[in-house]
């Protein structure tokens, strides 16, 4: 007898290491990948390296967020929102979704470029005064980027947290 492939589960799996790959990618920038390149090249090296770096790391996140979106619709259309379903979709979850596309969406398109602008201009600048006055509008604006960068991360970690939290007390629930 074949047995039927729950995609309820291959979906919440995949949603799984989708946000896993999300929160421990930017957790080993951070911690590792940002510290080893500044303390081996020199600024300007640097930050052209980790600028590519985090073009990559972008660029996975708006796959990332497809693939969420895709499997997050697929599963509301299947299982609804109603709570004593394992595989339903909670309104948290779309609300962390949302917010997560706002933030990749800033970073990317409406922050990122003009902090690369910035950190060019800084990069060009000839005279000591001309620099500094260029990488002070950089690193002000580079904060607010670092800024959505972690607030993406706690939005990723909260819609991790709440999928395991929804399997692991899931019986609770549907028990009552």
């Amino acid at each position: 007898m074949m047995k039927r492939v729950n995609w309820g589960v291959v979906g919440f799996l995949f949603e799984l290491c989708a946000l896993t790959l999300w929160v421990g990618g930017l957790v080993v920038i951070v911690a590792v990948v940002i510290p080893a390149v500044f303390n081996a090249f020199g600024m300007e090296p640097a930050g052209r390296f980790l600028r590519r770096v985090f073009d990559g790391f972008g660029l996975m996140n708006v796959w990332i967020l497809v693939l969420l979106s895709i499997v997050a619709g697929m599963r509301y259309r299947a299982f609804g929102s109603n709570p004593s379903e394992l595989f339903s979709v909670s309104s948290v979850e779309w609300w962390l979704l949302a917010g997560m596309v706002l933030m990749t969406f800033s970073i990317l398109v409406v922050l990122g470029p003009q902090a690369i602008g910035l950190q060019e201009q800084a990069f060009e600048a000839i005279s000591k005064e001309d620099k500094d006055i260029a990488y002070a509008q950089f690193f002000r604006l580079h904060m607010v980027v670092r800024a959505c960068h972690l607030v993406n991360f706690g939005l990723a970690a909260s819609l991790f947290i709440v999928k395991v939290r929804k399997v692991l007390f899931h019986h609770s629930v549907a028990t009552r």
